[in-house]
């Protein structure tokens, strides 16, 4: 881990401090967590392959547009990366509403509903992983937009690679309907639904070990199927 001196600013306060000198204590648990998600995601490519291919090409038949979404997400220390996504709406949806997408959104389309309900939109993430800008488990990469408005206790969470997968995101699974029939989305995800993500993310952070990733990984893989 970077020495707290030389992390962003915004990161060296009281409120972080505290995860830091949890996290400083783990060196090995993190060691660890990167070798598991080379190795994870290695094998996960082989067998994935081959579904990753098929569903570019039903996203390419079903509608115009590239196959895979790119958007600036924050991860460890602030820094800024290109998360990959199959694209699940159409084209410029992100300027056609609110970066956060509700139930029954009409900017979503057809198969993208289906990737979104199996949460198979988020396979392309494996590369994310491979490249190391992200993590199998780990807190959900938030965009710029929303990364201003933390407050300081929040920042604890960019100490450690964003996640493909999270508590918080287990709990959260059904954001989008939370969501429906808000006037404001932003301003309810802001108020409302950040901070109660955060406590999961905080609660991640906190009690971080390689044992409970693996946990976290075979939860996800239930709620998925369940």
């Amino acid at each position: 881990m970077k020495s707290f001196q030389k992390l962003p600013p915004q990161f060296q306060c009281a409120e972080v401090k505290e995860y830091y000198d949890i996290l400083c204590k783990k060196q090995g648990s993190l060691i660890l967590k990167r070798v598991l998600d080379i190795f994870a995601s290695v094998i996960l490519l082989v067998f994935l392959i081959i579904p990753i291919a098929v569903i570019a090409v039903i996203i390419k038949i079903d509608s115009k547009g590239s196959v895979f979404y790119k958007q600036q997400r924050v991860t460890t220390y602030g820094k800024k990366f290109k998360i990959l996504k199959f694209r699940t709406m159409i084209t410029g949806a992100d300027k056609l509403g609110s970066l956060v997408t509700t139930d029954c959104d009409s900017r979503v389309t057809d198969i993208g509903r289906f990737l979104r309900k199996y949460r198979l939109d988020e396979l392309p993430q494996i590369f994310n992983v491979l490249s190391g800008s992200m993590s199998i488990v780990g807190t959900r990469p938030e965009v710029q937009h929303y990364v201003d408005m933390y407050e300081p206790k929040y920042f604890a969470t960019l100490l450690m690679p964003a996640g493909i997968t999270s508590l918080a995101s287990i709990m959260y699974k059904d954001e989008e309907k939370l969501l429906k029939g808000e006037m404001n989305v932003d301003r309810i995800y802001v108020e409302k639904i950040l901070p109660e993500k955060m406590k999961f993310n905080l609660s991640y952070v906190k009690n971080f070990s390689f044992g409970s990733d693996i946990k976290l990984m075979f939860k996800t893989i239930k709620e998925v199927f369940s």
